[in-house]
Order: C-alpha cells, then sequence, then structure tokens
C-alpha cells in the first residue's frame, strides 16, 4: 500500500486502508458526534472525502494524519455545517423540575457496541490502540465532550485521546500550534466541568471487571424475576436514571423504583419482561425485552447501561433500542468492503 498506488487509484491499495483504519476513526468520529449513526454516516462521507482527493496524499508524515484531517474536517462540517445544530438540552426530572445531569443534556448521545471496538489496533497504530482505553469511551466521557464547542472538541480529541503532536493537530485542523495550545487548555477547563470531581471515577481500566459483571448478572437475574427488594439493595441511595432522547433524570433510588414498580410489577399490561447483558461504551449493560399476550417474538424495550461503584449501580442510562438496527448493519460490515462511487 504505496501512497502511489493510492494517488493512481489502485481500488485494492485504498480497500486495504479502508479495512486498515475503519475502526480507529469510526471511534475517532463518534466521540466527536456522541451519536453512533451520526458515526457511521460521517465515516463514510471520509472515505468518500479521501477516494476523492487521494492525489493530496504523499505519505511524508504517513497515512494516519491524512485520515484524522479528513475525518476531523467531515466531522466539524457535520457540527458546524448549514444543517440543523445540535446543542445540549436542560434536563427534568420526572416531574418537569429542571434537573443536572451531562448525560441526559445530549439529547442525541447513543451507545457503543465493544465489538466494534475489538479487536485492538496493530502493534505499528499504538495510539489508536490506547485510544481505545475505557476512559476515553465511556458515555461520561463522551457525553461531556459534546458539552466543548466543536474546534475545541476536536483538539481534545486529537491531542489527549489520539495522541497527536501540537503540530499535527495544527496541521489536521489547519491552524497554529499557539491556538492548538489555547483551544486545548480551554477543552480541559471546559471538560472538568461535566466530570465527576475525582478522574479516578472514570478511571481507566479493562472491559466490565470481576465485580461489575457479578453486579450486572445480580441486575439481570432480579430483573428476570421482578424482584425489587433485590434490585433497591442494588443501587446505591443517590443513584441517577438518565434518558438521553427525552432530556430526563430520576434522582435518587426511591424515585428510580418508582419509575420501575409498574413495569415489572404491574398489571400485566406491559407483558412477560426479559433481558440479557450486552457489552458497549466498555460498561457492563443490559438489553431489556417484552413479549406481550400471546406473541412469540421479545420486542426490545431499551438499552441501560450502567456504572457501578464500590458495588452499588450510581448511574443508568436508558437508551431507545433504535441503535440495534445500525449496530448490526456495522458489525455485518465490520470488515467493509470498498467500491469506487
Amino acid at each position: 500500500m504505496t501512497p502511489a498506488a493510492i494517488r493512481a487509484g489502485d481500488e485494492a491499495a485504498f480497500a486495504l486502508l479502508v479495512e486498515r483504519h475503519h475502526r480507529a476513526l469510526r471511534a475517532h468520529c463518534y466521540r466527536m458526534l456522541g451519536s453512533f449513526a451520526d458515526a457511521e454516516d460521517t465515516l463514510q462521507e471520509t472515505w468518500l472525502r479521501a477516494w476523492r482527493g487521494r492525489h493530496t496524499f504523499r505519505g511524508e508524515r504517513g497515512v494516519r494524519p491524512w485520515l484524522y484531517r479528513i475525518a476531523t474536517r467531515a466531522c466539524l462540517d457535520a457540527l458546524t455545517g448549514p444543517g440543523p445544530r445540535r446543542s445540549p438540552v436542560p434536563a427534568v426530572n420526572g416531574t418537569g423540575a429542571p434537573a443536572h445531569s451531562p448525560r441526559a443534556e445530549v439529547t442525541w448521545l447513543e451507545p457503543y457496541p465493544d465489538e466494534l471496538l475489538d479487536p485492538p489496533a496493530p502493534e505499528e497504530e499504538r495510539p489508536e490502540a490506547l485510544a481505545l482505553a475505557r476512559e476515553t469511551i465511556e458515555l461520561t466521557f463522551i457525553a461531556a465532550l459534546q458539552h466543548l464547542p466543536p474546534r475545541q472538541r476536536a483538539v481534545l480529541i486529537l491531542r489527549d485521546v489520539a495522541d497527536r503532536s501540537a503540530a499535527e493537530t495544527a496541521d489536521i485542523m489547519g491552524t497554529s500550534v499557539t491556538s492548538v495550545k489555547s483551544a486545548l487548555r480551554r477543552a480541559r477547563e471546559g471538560l472538568r466541568d461535566h466530570l465527576p470531581a475525582r478522574r479516578s471515577e472514570w478511571r481507566a481500566g479493562p472491559p466490565a471487571d470481576r465485580w461489575e459483571r457479578e453486579v450486572l448478572r445480580r441486575y439481570l437475574d432480579a430483573s428476570r424475576r421482578a424482584d425489587l427488594s433485590t434490585l433497591a439493595a442494588l443501587l446505591a441511595e443517590d443513584i441517577r436514571q438518565c434518558m438521553p432522547p427525552d432530556h430526563l433524570v430520576f434522582e435518587g433510588r426511591e424515585a428510580v423504583l418508582d419509575l420501575w414498580r409498574p413495569v415489572l410489577t404491574g398489571d400485566g399490561a406491559w407483558g412477560e419482561w426479559w433481558c440479557e447483558a450486552i457489552a458497549v461504551n466498555r460498561q457492563p449493560a443490559a438489553i431489556n425485552r417484552v413479549r406481550r399476550g400471546t406473541e412469540s417474538a421479545w420486542t426490545p424495550v431499551n438499552i441501560d447501561v450502567l456504572r457501578v461503584e464500590g458495588g452499588l449501580i450510581t448511574e443508568i442510562v436508558t437508551f431507545t433500542p433504535s441503535v440495534l438496527g445500525t449496530f448490526r448493519r456495522a458489525a455485518r460490515a465490520a470488515s467493509p468492503e470498498w467500491h469506487v462511487m
């Protein structure tokens, strides 16, 4: 895969480029946009721009800076272009009163399936492998990024996540090193306003550890049995359940249990309830399904992504099941085919 072959329009060489960098660039677009579906769309736009602009690839600095430049600018165009702008929406609680939750305020926030983060990048792409560490893909971090202005967001991701140098970042952004350093300082300050007070609360680490898996197992079992007593024992007293699509927050154990009670133990209007573990954003998570009356199929209801601290669930971020179709399509295209368009 040489620069000359790509510039000459060698489709096989370009397809290899697509396959090799697809996962890392999709994660980059996701961090920029906060939406898995939008990241998929913008990644396709990135490949189209790369193909159409292949004559600009010289190879002196390697392929990654070239691709990051294209992907970052495609994301910035999506964020600042003529279409509708996305801005955080003030969250409310179950009674409609104002509430604060950086996750709930990002109404376009979507989960990201772990299977599309793995396998890790090759040895020669170690910065991308590190960029898939847990702390940079957790929902807490992704949502916090969405509160930053787009260009600050891009600089912070390039410098602190993708491990690009200040000079590389300036080249990608089409600005000066001084401007990059200034934007990075402001971005780090802004990010702290939307993250937990102690960085250790959104630590780096492997996918759900043994204690988290055990909490998830008990959560699934109690949900299937509609055992509210056991569920209550798994929840921290100050737990929050956030629903980003509706910018809703339910604060405190009793509010969360009141939300669940009619679903799990009501008059049967919801039907038979079932849930199973899934892996998203390097966090323990569950997909909930219901089967009503004489139906044979289980219908997805929502996806719950858990945050576990000290053996208790401190936050649940709940998503609609609409993202499942995108997950499946992306998984089928995990090794994408490339065709000249």
